[in-house]
């Protein structure tokens, strides 16, 4: 029981750091940057912020996969909260790994070469995968909340058979 309580909290934490991560590059740094910085300079800037994004957001999903890990091992059976958290978490580390190992690089690559979103065929394939890269952080805000309501619907259940265990004769 206390294994799979430190591991919830270890995984806890690890969402955390990856959806705040999410939320404070994409919906505050990166439009700020954007308005404020002028172009090139400020797609050199967040290509640079988010390549190092994806290595903290890989890493949390290696540590999150490994607590789950831990969880499956210490214990004797299965509730659907649990199956449905380790789905849940392993959808999130595999977008993170397309977006960190895919889509990023990609992104990195045209810019590099010096290509402006939305001007001929390289700029039209930035834009798509600008367009991508936005939606696999947004379903990765939705995946990662969705294990942390499933994280703590796990500990509420523990916590009630626990009570029941012990009020019982």
């Amino acid at each position: 029981m206390a294994i799979r309580r430190v591991a919830s909290v270890v995984a806890l934490l690890t969402i955390a750091v990856w959806l705040g991560g999410l939320v404070a590059l994409g919906a505050l740094a990166a439009p700020v940057v954007f308005s404020v910085v002028p172009l090139p300079m400020a797609a050199d800037a967040m290509t640079l912020v988010f390549r190092r994004f994806d290595v903290v957001a890989m890493t949390c999903a290696a540590v999150i996969l490994l607590s789950e890990a831990v969880r499956a091992v210490s214990q004797r059976s299965f509730a659907r909260v649990d199956i449905a958290r380790g789905v849940v978490s392993a959808i999130a580390a595999v977008v993170a790994v397309v977006q960190g190992a895919q889509v990023s690089p990609r992104i990195a690559g045209l810019h590099a070469a010096g290509v402006s979103r939305g001007l001929g065929a390289s700029g039209l394939e930035l834009s798509r995968l600008h367009g991508l890269a936005e939606l696999l952080g947004q379903v990765q805000v939705l995946l990662l909340a969705t294990a942390v309501v499933l994280h703590v619907a796990a500990l509420s259940q523990s916590r009630a058979s626990s009570r029941d265990m012990r009020a019982s004769p």
